[in-house]
Protein backbone atom coordinates (compact mmCIF):
# COMPACT_ATOMS: atom_id res chain seq x y z
CA UNK A 1 0.00 0.00 0.00
CA UNK A 2 2.87 2.36 0.77
CA UNK A 3 4.25 1.83 -2.73
CA UNK A 4 0.87 2.76 -4.20
CA UNK A 5 0.74 5.86 -1.99
CA UNK A 6 4.17 7.00 -3.16
CA UNK A 7 3.23 6.36 -6.77
CA UNK A 8 0.08 8.45 -6.39
CA UNK A 9 1.98 11.33 -4.81
CA UNK A 10 4.66 11.25 -7.51
CA UNK A 11 2.14 11.27 -10.36
CA UNK A 12 -0.01 14.00 -8.79
CA UNK A 13 3.08 16.17 -8.28
CA UNK A 14 3.77 15.92 -12.00
CA UNK A 15 0.36 17.44 -12.76
CA UNK A 16 1.81 20.83 -11.79
CA UNK A 17 4.74 20.50 -14.20
CA UNK A 18 5.32 23.24 -16.76
CA UNK A 19 5.85 20.50 -19.35
CA UNK A 20 2.63 19.51 -21.10
CA UNK A 21 4.18 16.19 -22.03
CA UNK A 22 4.92 15.43 -18.39
CA UNK A 23 1.38 16.39 -17.38
CA UNK A 24 -0.11 14.31 -20.19
CA UNK A 25 1.89 11.21 -19.27
CA UNK A 26 1.12 11.53 -15.57
CA UNK A 27 -2.57 12.10 -16.20
CA UNK A 28 -2.75 9.14 -18.57
CA UNK A 29 -1.21 6.91 -15.91
CA UNK A 30 -3.51 8.23 -13.20
CA UNK A 31 -6.47 7.52 -15.43
CA UNK A 32 -5.40 3.88 -15.91
CA UNK A 33 -4.54 3.32 -12.26
CA UNK A 34 -7.81 4.81 -11.04
CA UNK A 35 -9.72 2.64 -13.49
CA UNK A 36 -8.08 -0.69 -12.72
CA UNK A 37 -6.98 -0.37 -9.08
CA UNK A 38 -9.78 0.53 -6.63
CA UNK A 39 -7.30 0.70 -3.73
CA UNK A 40 -5.42 3.52 -5.42
CA UNK A 41 -8.45 5.78 -5.90
CA UNK A 42 -8.54 7.21 -2.36
CA UNK A 43 -4.76 7.48 -2.39
CA UNK A 44 -4.88 9.58 -5.56
CA UNK A 45 -7.54 11.81 -4.03
CA UNK A 46 -5.59 12.14 -0.77
CA UNK A 47 -2.50 13.14 -2.76
CA UNK A 48 -4.39 16.25 -3.92
CA UNK A 49 -5.28 15.25 -7.47
CA UNK A 50 -8.81 16.65 -7.61
CA UNK A 51 -7.94 20.40 -7.78
CA UNK A 52 -5.47 19.71 -10.60
CA UNK A 53 -8.00 17.57 -12.45
CA UNK A 54 -10.63 20.25 -12.02
CA UNK A 55 -8.32 22.93 -13.41
CA UNK A 56 -7.38 20.68 -16.36
CA UNK A 57 -11.04 20.57 -17.43
CA UNK A 58 -10.68 24.21 -18.52
CA UNK A 59 -7.70 23.41 -20.76
CA UNK A 60 -7.71 23.49 -24.54
CA UNK A 61 -6.28 20.00 -25.03
CA UNK A 62 -9.03 17.44 -25.71
CA UNK A 63 -6.70 14.62 -24.69
CA UNK A 64 -5.94 16.15 -21.30
CA UNK A 65 -9.57 17.06 -20.80
CA UNK A 66 -10.75 13.53 -21.57
CA UNK A 67 -8.19 11.98 -19.20
CA UNK A 68 -9.04 14.42 -16.41
CA UNK A 69 -12.79 13.82 -16.79
CA UNK A 70 -12.33 10.04 -16.87
CA UNK A 71 -10.09 10.13 -13.79
CA UNK A 72 -12.65 12.20 -11.88
CA UNK A 73 -15.32 9.67 -12.81
CA UNK A 74 -13.17 6.86 -11.45
CA UNK A 75 -12.45 8.78 -8.25
CA UNK A 76 -16.15 9.54 -7.76
CA UNK A 77 -16.71 5.87 -7.03
CA UNK A 78 -14.83 5.96 -3.72
CA UNK A 79 -13.78 9.56 -3.04
CA UNK A 80 -16.94 11.59 -3.51
CA UNK A 81 -16.30 13.90 -0.60
CA UNK A 82 -12.93 14.86 -2.08
CA UNK A 83 -14.69 15.92 -5.27
CA UNK A 84 -17.55 17.81 -3.64
CA UNK A 85 -15.25 19.63 -1.21
CA UNK A 86 -13.03 20.92 -4.00
CA UNK A 87 -13.79 24.56 -4.68
CA UNK A 88 -14.96 25.20 -8.22
CA UNK A 89 -15.34 21.54 -9.21
CA UNK A 90 -19.00 21.83 -10.18
CA UNK A 91 -18.23 24.92 -12.26
CA UNK A 92 -15.50 22.97 -14.04
CA UNK A 93 -17.89 20.10 -14.74
CA UNK A 94 -20.44 22.59 -16.08
CA UNK A 95 -17.77 24.06 -18.35
CA UNK A 96 -17.10 20.65 -19.91
CA UNK A 97 -20.79 19.93 -20.43
CA UNK A 98 -21.36 23.16 -22.30
CA UNK A 99 -18.03 23.79 -24.02
CA UNK A 100 -16.03 20.61 -24.57
CA UNK A 101 -15.57 19.43 -28.17
CA UNK A 102 -14.92 15.93 -26.84
CA UNK A 103 -17.95 13.61 -26.52
CA UNK A 104 -15.89 11.33 -24.26
CA UNK A 105 -15.19 14.19 -21.83
CA UNK A 106 -18.87 15.17 -21.82
CA UNK A 107 -19.94 11.58 -21.16
CA UNK A 108 -17.48 11.11 -18.30
CA UNK A 109 -18.58 14.42 -16.77
CA UNK A 110 -22.28 13.56 -16.90
CA UNK A 111 -21.51 10.12 -15.49
CA UNK A 112 -19.54 11.73 -12.65
CA UNK A 113 -22.56 13.85 -11.75
CA UNK A 114 -24.76 10.75 -11.78
CA UNK A 115 -22.30 8.94 -9.53
CA UNK A 116 -22.37 11.79 -7.01
CA UNK A 117 -26.14 12.22 -7.15
CA UNK A 118 -27.05 8.58 -6.68
CA UNK A 119 -24.57 7.88 -3.90
CA UNK A 120 -25.35 10.75 -1.54
CA UNK A 121 -28.71 12.48 -1.13
CA UNK A 122 -27.07 15.55 0.39
CA UNK A 123 -25.41 16.37 -2.94
CA UNK A 124 -28.71 16.59 -4.83
CA UNK A 125 -29.78 20.08 -3.68
CA UNK A 126 -26.22 21.36 -4.15
CA UNK A 127 -25.90 20.13 -7.72
CA UNK A 128 -29.53 20.99 -8.46
CA UNK A 129 -28.91 24.61 -7.49
CA UNK A 130 -26.42 24.92 -10.38
CA UNK A 131 -28.81 25.96 -13.11
CA UNK A 132 -26.01 26.04 -15.67
CA UNK A 133 -25.49 22.31 -15.10
CA UNK A 134 -29.19 21.62 -15.52
CA UNK A 135 -29.33 23.74 -18.65
CA UNK A 136 -26.29 22.02 -20.16
CA UNK A 137 -27.68 18.55 -19.51
CA UNK A 138 -30.98 19.50 -21.14
CA UNK A 139 -29.08 20.97 -24.09
CA UNK A 140 -27.38 17.62 -24.61
CA UNK A 141 -30.64 15.66 -24.84
CA UNK A 142 -32.12 18.17 -27.28
CA UNK A 143 -29.08 18.41 -29.56
CA UNK A 144 -29.77 16.85 -32.94
CA UNK A 145 -26.26 15.45 -33.31
CA UNK A 146 -25.61 14.31 -29.74
CA UNK A 147 -24.15 10.79 -29.53
CA UNK A 148 -26.50 8.23 -27.91
CA UNK A 149 -24.03 7.65 -25.08
CA UNK A 150 -23.99 11.38 -24.28
CA UNK A 151 -27.80 11.46 -24.19
CA UNK A 152 -27.99 8.43 -21.89
CA UNK A 153 -25.38 9.82 -19.49
CA UNK A 154 -27.15 13.20 -19.43
CA UNK A 155 -30.49 11.51 -18.73
CA UNK A 156 -29.02 9.53 -15.85
CA UNK A 157 -27.64 12.74 -14.33
CA UNK A 158 -31.01 14.46 -14.78
CA UNK A 159 -32.70 11.52 -13.05
CA UNK A 160 -30.41 11.94 -10.05
CA UNK A 161 -31.16 15.66 -9.94
CA UNK A 162 -34.92 15.06 -10.18
CA UNK A 163 -34.85 12.67 -7.21
CA UNK A 164 -34.70 15.77 -5.00
CA UNK A 165 -38.25 17.21 -5.04
CA UNK A 166 -37.21 20.87 -4.88
CA UNK A 167 -35.10 20.47 -8.03
CA UNK A 168 -38.10 19.52 -10.15
CA UNK A 169 -39.55 23.01 -10.46
CA UNK A 170 -36.18 24.29 -11.69
CA UNK A 171 -36.09 21.57 -14.34
CA UNK A 172 -39.60 22.50 -15.44
CA UNK A 173 -38.63 26.17 -15.60
CA UNK A 174 -35.66 25.32 -17.85
CA UNK A 175 -37.83 23.41 -20.32
CA UNK A 176 -37.25 19.83 -19.22
CA UNK A 177 -40.78 18.63 -19.94
CA UNK A 178 -40.99 19.50 -23.68
CA UNK A 179 -37.38 18.35 -24.10
CA UNK A 180 -38.14 14.95 -22.59
CA UNK A 181 -41.48 14.51 -24.37
CA UNK A 182 -39.88 15.38 -27.70
CA UNK A 183 -37.06 12.92 -27.05
CA UNK A 184 -39.52 10.15 -26.21
CA UNK A 185 -41.49 10.78 -29.40
CA UNK A 186 -38.57 11.03 -31.81
CA UNK A 187 -36.15 8.44 -30.43
CA UNK A 188 -36.84 4.78 -31.13
CA UNK A 189 -33.97 3.44 -29.02
CA UNK A 190 -35.47 1.57 -26.07
CA UNK A 191 -32.71 2.41 -23.60
CA UNK A 192 -33.00 6.13 -24.19
CA UNK A 193 -36.80 6.13 -23.99
CA UNK A 194 -36.60 4.13 -20.75
CA UNK A 195 -34.28 6.70 -19.20
CA UNK A 196 -36.28 9.66 -20.54
CA UNK A 197 -39.57 8.35 -19.15
CA UNK A 198 -37.87 7.70 -15.80
CA UNK A 199 -36.84 11.35 -15.58
CA UNK A 200 -40.26 12.54 -16.74
CA UNK A 201 -41.96 10.43 -14.06
CA UNK A 202 -39.89 12.14 -11.37
CA UNK A 203 -40.52 15.64 -12.71
CA UNK A 204 -44.25 14.91 -12.88
CA UNK A 205 -44.14 14.78 -9.11
CA UNK A 206 -44.39 18.56 -8.75
CA UNK A 207 -47.35 20.83 -9.35
CA UNK A 208 -45.33 23.05 -11.70
CA UNK A 209 -45.16 20.23 -14.24
CA UNK A 210 -48.88 20.21 -15.03
CA UNK A 211 -48.96 23.20 -17.38
CA UNK A 212 -45.78 22.14 -19.14
CA UNK A 213 -47.11 18.60 -19.61
CA UNK A 214 -50.34 19.98 -21.04
CA UNK A 215 -48.55 22.22 -23.54
CA UNK A 216 -46.17 19.42 -24.60
CA UNK A 217 -48.91 16.81 -24.98
CA UNK A 218 -47.27 14.74 -22.29
CA UNK A 219 -50.38 12.91 -21.09
CA UNK A 220 -51.18 11.76 -24.62
CA UNK A 221 -47.62 10.55 -25.17
CA UNK A 222 -47.62 8.66 -21.87
CA UNK A 223 -50.96 7.13 -22.80
CA UNK A 224 -49.59 6.01 -26.15
CA UNK A 225 -46.75 4.21 -24.37
CA UNK A 226 -49.32 2.16 -22.46
CA UNK A 227 -51.17 1.22 -25.62
CA UNK A 228 -50.37 -2.41 -26.30
CA UNK A 229 -49.85 -1.61 -29.97
CA UNK A 230 -46.75 0.49 -29.33
CA UNK A 231 -44.65 -2.42 -28.13
CA UNK A 232 -43.04 -0.39 -25.35
CA UNK A 233 -40.76 -2.24 -22.94
CA UNK A 234 -41.93 -3.21 -19.47
CA UNK A 235 -39.76 -0.50 -17.90
CA UNK A 236 -41.15 2.19 -20.21
CA UNK A 237 -44.70 1.14 -19.37
CA UNK A 238 -44.00 1.23 -15.64
CA UNK A 239 -42.45 4.68 -15.97
CA UNK A 240 -45.50 5.89 -17.90
CA UNK A 241 -47.77 4.62 -15.13
CA UNK A 242 -45.62 6.36 -12.50
CA UNK A 243 -45.69 9.63 -14.44
CA UNK A 244 -49.48 9.59 -14.85
CA UNK A 245 -49.96 8.74 -11.18
CA UNK A 246 -47.68 11.57 -10.09
CA UNK A 247 -49.56 13.99 -12.33
CA UNK A 248 -52.83 12.87 -10.77
CA UNK A 249 -51.48 13.28 -7.25
CA UNK A 250 -49.82 16.66 -7.77
CA UNK A 251 -52.06 18.28 -10.36
CA UNK A 252 -55.07 20.57 -10.18
CA UNK A 253 -58.58 19.33 -10.86
CA UNK A 254 -58.07 19.95 -14.58
CA UNK A 255 -54.85 17.96 -14.57
CA UNK A 256 -56.51 15.13 -12.69
CA UNK A 257 -59.36 15.17 -15.19
CA UNK A 258 -56.92 14.89 -18.10
CA UNK A 259 -55.23 11.89 -16.51
CA UNK A 260 -58.57 10.25 -15.71
CA UNK A 261 -59.82 10.69 -19.27
CA UNK A 262 -56.63 9.23 -20.69
CA UNK A 263 -56.72 6.43 -18.15
CA UNK A 264 -60.16 5.25 -19.26
CA UNK A 265 -58.72 4.72 -22.76
CA UNK A 266 -55.76 2.67 -21.63
CA UNK A 267 -57.09 0.69 -18.69
CA UNK A 268 -56.05 -2.60 -20.21
CA UNK A 269 -52.49 -1.32 -20.56
CA UNK A 270 -52.44 -0.14 -16.94
CA UNK A 271 -53.93 -3.46 -15.85
CA UNK A 272 -51.18 -5.33 -17.66
CA UNK A 273 -48.60 -3.47 -15.57
CA UNK A 274 -50.64 -4.18 -12.42
CA UNK A 275 -50.60 -7.85 -13.23
CA UNK A 276 -47.12 -8.41 -14.68
CA UNK A 277 -44.93 -5.50 -13.57
CA UNK A 278 -42.35 -5.27 -10.82
CA UNK A 279 -43.57 -5.05 -7.22
CA UNK A 280 -43.31 -1.26 -7.30
CA UNK A 281 -44.85 -1.08 -10.78
CA UNK A 282 -47.78 -3.24 -9.75
CA UNK A 283 -48.51 -1.06 -6.72
CA UNK A 284 -48.49 2.15 -8.75
CA UNK A 285 -50.61 0.64 -11.52
CA UNK A 286 -53.25 -0.47 -9.01
CA UNK A 287 -53.29 3.03 -7.49
CA UNK A 288 -53.66 4.55 -10.94
CA UNK A 289 -56.53 2.20 -11.79
CA UNK A 290 -58.33 3.19 -8.59
CA UNK A 291 -57.84 6.86 -9.42
CA UNK A 292 -59.16 6.41 -12.95
CA UNK A 293 -62.27 4.62 -11.71
CA UNK A 294 -63.46 7.19 -9.18
CA UNK A 295 -60.86 9.92 -9.02
CA UNK A 296 -60.15 9.33 -5.37
CA UNK A 297 -58.59 5.89 -5.26
CA UNK A 298 -61.56 4.43 -3.34
CA UNK A 299 -61.52 1.32 -5.46
CA UNK A 300 -65.08 1.35 -6.84
CA UNK A 301 -65.66 -1.42 -9.34
CA UNK A 302 -65.80 -0.78 -13.06
CA UNK A 303 -69.22 -1.68 -14.32
CA UNK A 304 -68.12 -3.06 -17.65
CA UNK A 305 -67.65 -6.76 -18.42
CA UNK A 306 -64.51 -5.98 -20.45
CA UNK A 307 -62.73 -5.06 -17.23
CA UNK A 308 -63.55 -8.00 -14.93
CA UNK A 309 -59.84 -8.70 -14.53
CA UNK A 310 -59.22 -5.08 -13.63
CA UNK A 311 -61.80 -5.31 -10.84
CA UNK A 312 -59.99 -8.37 -9.51
CA UNK A 313 -56.69 -6.46 -9.51
CA UNK A 314 -58.22 -3.53 -7.68
CA UNK A 315 -59.85 -5.75 -5.09
CA UNK A 316 -56.56 -7.50 -4.42
CA UNK A 317 -54.22 -4.55 -4.13
CA UNK A 318 -50.55 -5.36 -4.13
Amino acid sequence: MEVKRRTARTLVAKLSSVSERTRTEALSELRLISKHDPESRPLIAEAGAVPYLSETLYGSSPTLQESAAATLLNLSITSRSSLMSTRGLLDALSHVLSNSPSPAAVQSTAATLHSLLIADESYRPIIGSKRDILYSLLSIITAANAPPRSIKDALKALFGIALYPLNRASLVDLGAVPALVSLIVRDARTGIVEDATAVLAQIAGCEESEEAMSKAGGVRVLGDLLDEGTGASARIRENAVAALLNLARCGSEKGRKDVREMGTKIMEGIAEVAENGSAKGKSKAVDLLKFVVDGNGNGNEVRDSRFNNINDLMNHSI
